[in-house]
């Protein structure tokens, strides 16, 4: 995508957010994962309240990450969740990775949906001994003054979190002003997110922010990280209930190096999935 830099303008300070939003559906308790499992597999009324709640949540901010978005299946209505929320919270732009399918019934991935238009959208498959982990990376502007965006959902498991990391910062090493949002399932302390963070020169301003589980956070394992030449300033985390998670949210402020183009386009899918 070519842009005219007559057209380009710099919001200056742009609202990020990053939510696991688990596919809509809202927990409350440990014994809601067994109880509830059936919202897992089938759809529900509560599911599109909850949609609907995160549409009206996220419309504020610039960028939106979402990890656990369903793409199309059975437990989601056969409704992509990526575009419903664009849709719903007048996000001009969107994009999917569907990452991991069990039959018709359900089928995760990532999400991310944006007020500015990027120039290329890139998909990565995160190894691991059971598949179905990705990153979408966005990148907006080229060269040296662009920006770049990852949206990650890493393993539980410790062994191909490392993995993971080290795959990542292979390929984001090239990325000077770089932005990393998404559900780590661990601190931002954790040695091997340590070593990631050194690697890419990147800040940690949602560390210590709980954001799981959602009725009584106690774990800080959802983040957003940036390099160390944006402009940090509000860091938090929301307190919702639509999900097992809850949201954590950032205010950077960009170089001036760096022009982002308002997205006037309608809602547009960049199918990214395999």
């Amino acid at each position: 995508m070519q842009h005219s830099e007559a057209k380009r303008t710099n919001p200056q300070k742009i609202r990020l957010l990053s939510f696991n939003i688990q596919a809509g559906t809202s927990t409350a308790r440990y014994h809601h994962y067994v109880t509830h499992s059936w919202r897992q597999v089938l759809p529900h009324s509560q599911r599109v309240e909850n949609l609907d709640s995160i549409a009206e949540l996220v419309s504020p901010y610039d960028m939106v990450a979402l990890q656990e978005v369903d793409s199309g299946s059975l437990r989601s209505g056969f409704i992509n969740q990526s575009r419903y929320l664009a849709n719903h919270a007048g996000m001009p732009f969107w994009c999917h990775q569907s990452n991991r399918k069990v039959g018709t019934v359900a089928y995760a991935g990532n999400g991310f949906l944006s007020k500015f238009e990027p120039d290329a959208v890139k998909e990565y498959r995160l190894p691991g001994v059971i598949p179905g982990r990705g990153t979408l990376l966005v990148r907006y502007g080229q060269g040296e003054n662009r920006l770049d965006v990852a949206v990650v959902h890493l393993a539980l498991g410790k062994r191909a979190r490392g993995q993971q990391l080290k795959f990542l910062a292979e390929r984001l090493q090239s990325c000077t002003n770089l932005i990393v949002m998404g559900d780590l399932n661990t601190p931002v302390d954790n040695p091997v997110i340590l070593e990631f963070r050194e690697a890419l020169s990147l800040l940690a301003p949602t560390r210590g922010l709980a954001s799981f589980p959602s009725w009584q956070p106690q774990r800080a394992i959802d983040h957003i990280m940036v390099s160390r030449h944006l402009v940090c300033e509000k860091a938090d985390v929301l307190d919702m209930t639509y999900s097992d998670h809850c949201p954590v949210v950032l205010e950077i402020e960009l170089p001036p190096e760096i022009h982002l183009l308002p997205a006037t386009r309608p809602v547009i899918s960049v199918e990214v999935s395999s």
